[in-house]
């Protein structure tokens, strides 16, 4: 092996520029644009290094909660909502997407564009795509991030984001760039990195209403459950009409009547003895922008407070802590030891294992709420 083609080093990604080059041009990438992008290119093993550490270590969904919605989020959203009032009610008017949810996805990505990242993109997704766990993935997201210089809507120099290939006010990956961006301000350039974030906020109402985000309705609300609440119902999977759960004694928690916004899911991220959440077809489609169930709820539940409603009223777990990645790739590997399939061992926690552990609690006389509790490993173990 020469030393142009080493892994992990400068020289092999030159060696992997020289060859990408050409599929790039193959793509439409003219040779002024490539070369222009990649003038200044060089490896960086801190992008790898944070690349193949990750999901090492998780948070509570209450821990999430409590920075991802605390009170100053919450107060620096609302002078964001009023600041770009105007052009949120037009953003709203033009695409239906609620404008708090605008906003409060804003404030989750970048803290209202105040952390966007300045990271140089083009480097960033060389490098993982040379270099990383997922070589095809980036070196797509990187013929984007060429796209978007070639069509003039950014210079190299200004395409900075997170080390990860996210970019602006509400970190677009290149490709849901190319899908979904708009130019709201007319200036013939779609443009999210700037100081004004009227484009950014529109693409992201834009990126929700292509992926059917439903105009007048709700993401969920919390909920609570009547004591005789049968918890195999539980989970996205099991969905019923409103008068079904209102039947089953499902209750809006602060006492209104449940809004009847289509099927609806009763969701319990922490188990039995946390919030429980009546989730709505929006809560699927934020999750186009991140599956995490927290990040869903944080960015529901944030703009709701942005909005002026409550604090979540349940009480949550806070003497649980979170598994770690090592202990959730134990649970599902104990999990099919015991008969009971996860779908797989990737220390993921999906649908698929949280079936398998609502199967596991059942045949142990235990709640079954699905929730991969140190609990449930501990008796699998």
């Amino acid at each position: 092996m020469t030393e142009a083609t080493e892994p992990g080093s400068d020289a092999g990604l030159q060696g992997w520029i020289a060859a990408f080059r050409g599929r790039a041009l193959g793509k439409g990438i003219s040779e002024a644009t490539f070369d222009r992008a990649f003038a200044d290119v060089a490896y960086d093993p801190d992008i790898v290094r944070r690349d193949r550490n990750q999901s090492e270590f998780t948070k509570t969904i209450w821990e999430y909660l409590d920075t991802a919605v605390s009170d100053s989020r919450v107060e620096n959203g609302q002078k964001a909502l009023a600041r770009h009032g105007a052009v949120l009610n037009r953003i709203e008017a033009a695409y239906g997407v609620r404008k708090e949810i605008v906003v409060a996805i804003w404030g989750l990505e970048s803290a209202y564009g105040t952390f966007m990242g300045n990271t140089p993109l083009i480097g960033a997704l060389a490098t993982l795509a040379y270099d990383g766990r997922r070589g095809a993935f980036f070196e797509a997201q990187l013929i984007a991030a060429l796209q978007i210089v070639q069509s003039g809507d950014v210079t190299p120099d200004r395409m900075t984001g997170s080390w990860a290939g996210a970019m602006g006010h509400t970190q677009f990956m290149p490709t849901s760039y190319l899908a979904y961006a708009v130019d709201f301000t007319n200036d013939g350039r779609r443009d999210i990195w700037s100081d004004d974030p009227t484009d950014a906020l529109a693409s992201t109402a834009a990126y929700l209403a292509g992926f059917g985000w439903q105009t007048g309705t709700t993401w969920g609300l919390e909920v609570t459950l009547p004591e005789s609440f049968d918890y195999d119902q539980s989970g996205e999977r099991v969905k019923k009409p409103v008068a079904d759960w209102q039947a089953l004694g499902v209750r809006a928690a602060d006492g209104t009547a449940l809004p009847d916004h289509g099927e609806a899911s009763v969701l319990l991220p922490a188990g039995a003895r946390g919030a429980a959440f009546l989730i709505f077809a929006n809560f699927q489609v934020i999750e186009r922008y991140n599956t995490a169930d927290a990040y869903v709820i944080a960015v529901g539940h944030l703009a709701d407070r942005i909005a002026g409603g409550p604090a979540i009223a349940a009480q949550w777990p806070r003497g649980d802590r979170a598994l770690s990645f090592d202990e959730r790739i134990e649970l599902q590997t104990r999990l099919t030891g015991a008969g009971f399939d996860p779908g797989g061992v990737d220390g993921k926690i999906g649908p698929l294992t949280i079936a398998a552990v609502k199967s596991f609690q059942r045949a142990r006389g235990l709640i079954p709420d699905g929730y991969p509790s140190l609990d449930v490993l501990t008796r699998l173990r």
